[in-house]
């Protein structure tokens, strides 16, 4: 038999007078991040709000990335999410990284594939493992580096988005030796030319302008490099024969 519907005056409720801006910054935090499990989402939303941790919001409502490789779920607004979360931390447990992962509603099975192309135990270096997420929104080194330089720059979005040159070096590096289309000597070659352009008038700081124009640069220089050598051969050939 059905409880009797209690009744109850206005006086008797009693609303938290902070439940209503609480509700207010859920929804618009979920309406930026749009994420694909609001469930699953929000329990890591009210779960970080109550310990004071940053949330797993965006800051705005991101566009599809008609650039992306494959179709992960991943995008470079909850990249930015993570780094948020983690950018005060050398190292990050990996069992703490899959909670956050599974709360932006990822595939667990793309975390799994991204831990594998640089196998570890039980942490990883944060900045490494952001360099592999920018990879996986990438087709190349080159757009991975972008993604990197526009998750970590203080500039504001749609400014040069500047980092120290030495966090690019060192990813850069990184993510060469998971390429087995780049070589050792290619990767200094290339870091060499952009370090003396850097340092001598961008303060050891290089910007989005600065990669892509001198990549264009050395990458005609080192075409041409490569053009006369073939020719060269060529020529031995036919001459031998």
């Amino acid at each position: 038999m059905p409880l009797p519907e209690t009744m109850f005056c206005a006086q008797q409720i009693h609303i938290p007078p902070e439940l209503p801006d609480i509700l207010k910054q859920f929804t618009k935090a979920a309406i930026r991040t749009q994420p694909g499990d609001v469930l699953q989402w929000s329990a890591g939303y009210f779960s970080a709000l109550s310990r004071g941790d940053p949330l797993p919001v965006k800051d705005r409502v991101e566009m599809p990335m008609a650039t992306q490789k494959t179709d992960t779920g991943l995008t470079q607004g909850l990249l930015k999410v993570l780094h948020k979360q983690y950018s005060d931390k050398q190292y990050v447990e990996l069992e703490d990284l899959e909670q956050k992962w599974k709360n932006l509603c990822l595939p667990i099975e793309n975390f799994r594939a991204l831990l594998q192309l640089d196998p570890c135990e039980n942490k990883i270096e944060w900045i490494k493992f952001l360099a592999l997420g920018c990879s996986m929104l990438a087709g190349s080194l080159n757009t991975a580096m972008k993604h990197l330089c526009e998750i970590l720059t203080a500039d504001p979005e749609g400014g040069p988005a500047r980092i120290p040159f030495e966090t690019f070096a060192y990813v850069y590096r990184y993510l060469s030796k998971l390429d087995t289309d780049s070589s050792a000597a290619e990767t200094e070659s290339y870091l060499a030319n952009l370090k003396g352009n850097v340092e001598s008038s961008k303060n050891g700081m290089i910007g989005l302008s600065d990669f892509f124009v001198l990549k264009g640069k050395f990458q005609k220089t080192y075409e041409k490099k490569t053009e006369k050598t073939e020719a060269s051969n060529t020529e031995r050939n036919t001459f031998e024969c």
